[in-house]
């Protein structure tokens, strides 16, 4: 299994970062993807990666230690699952995004590996990081 961890911390308390992350769509929508549609707990994105267009439903799952979580329903991955941690801490709020899958190789082939998702998925969550610094 792969994993991905990106951690900020981001100038405010933990309830405004919450508040913002709540927000679904439009946090999901801050990492890139081309394409983001929630409705009724599942999140369905398309995004493209080099040659392709990978797409992903995605059912946001309780983890009792997570302010956030989701696993893939359907995509590429064997499994794959995200999960957003705060942390208040003397600057304001540390977030601890996690992502861990593992690839369908039959399904993705050559043109995809672990280390091209490892690296798009750390710019993904640097990306969602910036917005939750400017939305607060």
């Amino acid at each position: 299994m792969n994993s991905v961890t990106v951690s900020r911390t981001i100038d405010a308390p933990l309830e405004a970062v919450q508040e913002s992350m709540d927000r679904i769509g439009p946090f999901i929508k801050a990492s890139g993807f081309d394409e983001v549609t929630v409705e009724d707990g599942m999140i369905h994105i398309a995004n493209l990666v080099g040659i392709m267009t990978i797409e992903l439903t995605l059912e946001l799952v309780d983890d009792p230690g997570a302010t956030l979580a989701y696993e893939q329903r359907e995509g590429i991955f064997e499994e794959m699952r995200t999960t957003y941690r705060l942390t208040r801490v003397d600057e304001g709020t540390e977030v601890t995004a996690t992502t861990t899958f593992e690839l369908g190789v039959p399904l993705v082939g050559d043109a995809l590996d672990s280390t091209v998702i490892e690296r798009q998925r750390r710019s993904e969550l640097a990306a969602q990081f910036d917005w939750l610094a400017g939305n607060r």
